[in-house]
């Protein structure tokens, strides 16, 4: 049988990844530290009061049962067996009496056939995360789109709504839902190929946009909408993927060529500032304060891809927005230096209290989801000072993250543990910016992660759910798209 290139390569890379789908090992970081392992691990880690029961199970080698309690506030609950798994409206019960407290959480597990005794503690913050995540659902190598969907959770239980799939869609490939102001009625989505178009909900008025003119270099790609919803910022880029011959990182995507844009909704215009669009730089990622009055993104002077793609860094940049006619401002600041740092940014995203900007830093790249190092980073938009977040670092990328609205909570997808699978994590963080021990988003099976083999993709918390079923988005893929000018 006579084989090409790209299909030797690409059955290449199946086999690689089906080689990495066995069960979770739990000398990883995915499972806990201690005298017994639990996982997901849930040990000493912050919640928020409204968040779905932290089901778990024993993981520890040779453990065969165990007796669990948790106390808050005089009050107990007990368990039997190496599963927790929560009944709602009990956990709901027991965490309401415990808000702004810490519950006590003592094991007696049989390992070996000896007893062995742990201790942790659940610390229950007052603080309420936004109800609603959403997320794209995609295996680890963003390869292949016949599986693909946009799916909304109720983090306050396990409910679930497809917003979008590849089944309603024409198989056509979708990228990732993106709230405005954590809105339910503002948030934009797209549907590629033939007949898509970025969906964009508005007050709950449905429309599908061709965000793209004669001038630009393609249709917009990442973004954010305008607090007004009247704007969104965005990037129009060509992307490359690649395959690493030989390298951890597997996957490299990178621009060959990208600049910025502004989208008028009301006007139906695309707004080109040619100061943002020059051919010796590539500009991505961008954002809005949560002032709407400044757009921050990432810039990179050009380097020749895929050759040069490790001198390929990005810094943090600011402009001005005129919120009343949508102009970028003609002086760019920079918030942070790739030459200072030696490193590269992306995928910035404002607190909504206007006090942090966080973003990801690796060692190079535009998109370094497969990259080890990647890490989250934040800047107090006030002082300067930049944090490091080092209680948050996994053993593997961190990236995507989202703000709840209140600004004291964070979501991100992280691949650590197991190196493959995009997961979504929760943080608190207080005023001065110190944040808790990540865990993991809860699931009504205690081993849902050790089966479940996709990747949970930009997850974005809103505050109220958007309402939008495949039905929406099927009628939206059979529309046509409104021209932009």
């Amino acid at each position: 049988m006579n084989m090409t290139g790209p299909k030797i390569l690409f059955l290449t890379s199946i086999m690689i990844l089906l080689c990495g789908c066995g069960k979770v090992d739990y000398t990883n970081p995915n499972g806990s530290s201690g005298p017994v392992t639990i996982f997901p691990d849930y040990k000493d880690v912050t919640i928020p009061c409204n968040i779905a029961p932290l089901n778990y199970h024993y993981a520890t080698k040779g453990a065969t049962k165990a007796v669990t309690t948790f106390s808050c506030n005089g009050k107990s609950e007990r368990f039997k067996g190496l599963t927790i798994e929560w009944n709602l409206k009990r956990w709901k019960k027991f965490v309401s009496d415990a808000v702004g407290k810490t519950i006590q959480v003592t094991a007696s597990v049989m390992i070996d056939g000896r007893e062995v005794s742990d201790t942790w503690t659940i610390e229950v913050s007052p603080d309420k995360v936004d109800s609603y995540l959403t997320y794209r659902l995609i295996e680890p190598a963003y390869q292949m789109w016949d599986d693909i969907e946009i799916r909304e959770r109720c983090v306050e239980d396990f409910s679930e709504n497809a917003i979008c799939d590849h089944q309603h869609t024409g198989n056509s490939c979708m990228n990732c839902h993106v709230h405005g102001q954590q809105r339910g009625d503002l948030s934009i989505f797209y549907i590629r190929g033939a007949h898509g178009g970025a969906i964009l909900n508005r007050n709950g008025e449905l429309r599908k946009l061709n965000l793209r003119n004669e001038d630009m270099i393609s249709s917009t790609v990442y973004g954010e909408l305008h607090p007004s919803g009247r704007f969104g910022v965005f990037s129009t880029n060509v992307i490359m993927p690649g395959i690493h011959a030989a390298s951890p990182r597997r996957m490299e995507v990178y621009d060959s060529v990208s600049d910025l844009t502004v989208a008028d909704f009301d006007n139906n215009r695309m707004l080109n500032p040619p100061h943002t669009a020059r051919k010796d730089v590539f500009e991505t990622f961008p954002c809005f304060s949560a002032d709407g009055n400044h757009v921050y993104y990432c810039a990179a002077d050009t380097v020749k891809v895929p050759e040069d793609v490790e001198k390929l860094k990005y810094s943090l940049m600011r402009v001005s927005f005129d919120s009343a006619t949508g102009m970028l401002g003609e002086q760019i600041d920079t918030i942070w230096s790739a030459v200072e740092h030696d490193a590269s940014v992306c995928h910035p995203k404002a607190s909504p209290d206007g006090k942090w900007l966080m973003f990801t830093v690796s060692a190079f790249g535009t998109f370094p989801l497969n990259h080890r190092d990647c890490t989250l980073n934040m800047i107090n938009l006030e002082t300067g000072e930049i944090n490091h977040l080092d209680g948050v670092k996994g053993d593997m990328s961190d990236t995507y993250h989202s703000w709840s609205s209140d600004s004291r909570w964070f979501v991100f997808a992280s691949k650590r543990g197991d190196g493959q699978y995009g997961k979504p994590y929760f943080c608190h963080i207080d005023e001065n910016g110190k944040a808790s021990k990540p865990f993991v988003l809860p699931q009504r099976s205690a081993s849902f992660y050790e089966t479940f083999t996709r990747s949970f993709n930009i997850p974005d918390l809103g505050k109220e759910s958007t309402g939008l079923t495949t039905r929406d988005a099927k009628a939206m893929y059979k529309a046509e798209s409104e021209a932009f000018e």
